[in-house]
């Protein structure tokens, strides 16, 4: 079994991440003060700093012709469930950086990705394998 790993991000405003967290992932809250808040996000700790100053990094590399932000963050998905989720962000009219599609195709590491930001500005992505066995595939 995988441990989880442990994530901290900065938000401007913890209510509103708070929302986002919960509506789009349905996440669960564990503990909590003013200034953070500890997720149950697919299994692993996510917890939101709250931090006003936050500047947004712009940052971005060409991976399969696609400009991916460098400071990102996600969970790789069951296939199905990745799909369920990309459906559902699409009916909330998520602004996506990139549209969900499948990255890498007819090669090694095939996969389906999706990236887009949380009211912060923290990107995500969001990934998932036909044959998880492809996640570290190089030939």
């Amino acid at each position: 079994m995988m441990q989880p790993f442990h994530l901290a991000i900065p938000v401007h405003n913890l209510a509103i991440a708070e929302k986002f967290y919960v509506t789009y992932f349905n996440c669960s809250i564990g503990r909590r003060s003013n200034r953070w808040i500890d997720f149950d996000f697919f299994g692993h700790q996510l917890t939101l700093h709250l931090d006003q100053s936050i500047r947004q990094n712009l940052d971005n590399n060409q991976v399969d012709g696609k400009s991916v932000p460098t400071h990102h963050f996600g969970v790789i998905l069951e296939w199905e469930q990745w799909h369920i989720l990309a459906e559902r962000l699409k009916a909330r009219s998520c602004a996506f950086i990139i549209e969900p599609y499948i990255r890498f195709a007819g090669q090694a590491g095939e996969q389906a990705t999706m990236f887009f930001k949380d009211p912060s500005g923290n990107a995500l992505e969001f990934k998932s394998f036909k044959q998880l066995s492809q996640l570290f595939a190089t030939e």
